[in-house]
């Protein structure tokens, strides 16, 4: 009798062995769906405006195209630094330095920077990037660093477009420039918008800020002083360029800016291309990425593409600028 409840015990406990080694096999470990992997992604973007966000978006879908989907093989974790370069980015990147993620998104300068900084060891892709060189971020475009790479907003002739239509065609003689000059990608832009008027027989008028709360009173700062606008990709300024807008329309100075998103917003003109599309640029590395196909160091950086000048009729009227019928054939004209 003995004998046989020590058997019976025994296949018991080989029955509850095997099963438990089945729900491991079902389960995939740590994995939380099944035995198929979970690609825990970090999102650090700077701050909230339209561009940013657009990029944002544009990543996530090239990635979802390749098959990482969230919901299913993807977890975002979504963190917004509010435009605080002091405090908020280098936390969140700390933060997914210490989560051991397995890719970071940096969108703007100051989130990958503070990306960089945190982690010499998990892949970031950033975008939104002005001179991802002069920022510290990569060695050159074609041999970027170890764990980084990714897209710039910098197009070589993107700005030279621009001024050359507010002095040339606009009849700008003095440029008032708002940015915030803690931002390392502004003050890479304010220098070509220096040099580019110059060569074109105008002048540059600086405002600076540092907070988005200071935007409007540079913009009024610049009433009598500057007889146009150009506000840079700066995320700082655009993430208020509403009060720079009413500045123009009120005072009728013609604001010229960086970027298409600005342009929609109520800017007169700019050269650019659309965020989204740059975004998507970096989805598809980080894709490459995740995948294990290439690694970082292998992805040269990008530059955007079909870049375009764009007019804004609307605005130019609301801001006192005479529209001249010969330029349809310099710019496309947007239209709401």
């Amino acid at each position: 009798m003995k004998k046989s409840i020590k058997a019976a015990s025994l296949l018991l406990a080989g029955s509850l062995l095997l099963s438990g080694c089945g729900s491991d096999e079902a389960t995939g470990g740590n994995s939380k769906n099944g035995d198929k992997k979970i690609y825990q992604i970090g999102l650090t973007q700077f701050a909230e405006h339209p561009s940013l966000d657009a990029a944002t978006e544009g990543f996530k879908k090239a990635l979802e195209e390749a098959g990482f989907k969230e919901g299913d093989n993807v977890e975002y974790d979504f963190q917004n630094a509010q435009a605080d370069m002091n405090n908020n980015t280098q936390t969140i990147a700390n933060n997914f330095a210490g989560d051991q993620v397995d890719l970071i998104f940096a969108n703007a300068t100051p989130s990958a920077v503070s990306a960089l900084n945190a982690t010499k060891d998990i892949p970031i892709v950033f975008t939104s990037v002005t001179d991802p060189v002069g920022a510290g971020l990569v060695k050159s475009f074609d041999e970027p660093g170890d764990n980084i790479t990714g897209t710039t907003d910098n197009h070589p002739d993107a700005t030279g477009k621009t001024i050359d239509f507010m002095t040339k065609e606009a009849g700008a003689r003095k440029i008032g420039v708002i940015f915030n000059a803690g931002e390392q990608n502004s003050e890479v832009q304010v220098e070509k918008v220096k040099e580019l008027a110059e060569k074109n027989g105008a002048e540059v008028v600086e405002a600076s800020v540092s907070t988005s709360a200071e935007v409007k009173q540079a913009a009024e700062s610049l009433v009598g002083r500057a007889d146009a606008i150009y506000v840079p990709t700066d995320n700082t300024v655009v993430s208020a360029l509403e009060s720079v807008i009413a500045v123009a329309q009120s005072k009728k100075i013609p604001l010229f800016v960086g970027e298409l998103d600005s342009l929609k917003r109520g800017g007169v003109a700019a050269s650019g291309f659309d965020y989204f599309e740059i975004g998507y640029q970096t989805g598809k590395m980080a894709a490459d990425i995740l995948k294990g196909d290439k690694k970082p160091s292998e992805i040269p950086v990008g530059l955007p593409e079909n870049i375009k000048l764009v007019f804004n009729p609307k605005a130019a009227e609301e801001q006192g600028l005479e529209i001249k019928e010969e330029w349809k054939d310099l710019a496309e004209f947007y239209e709401e």
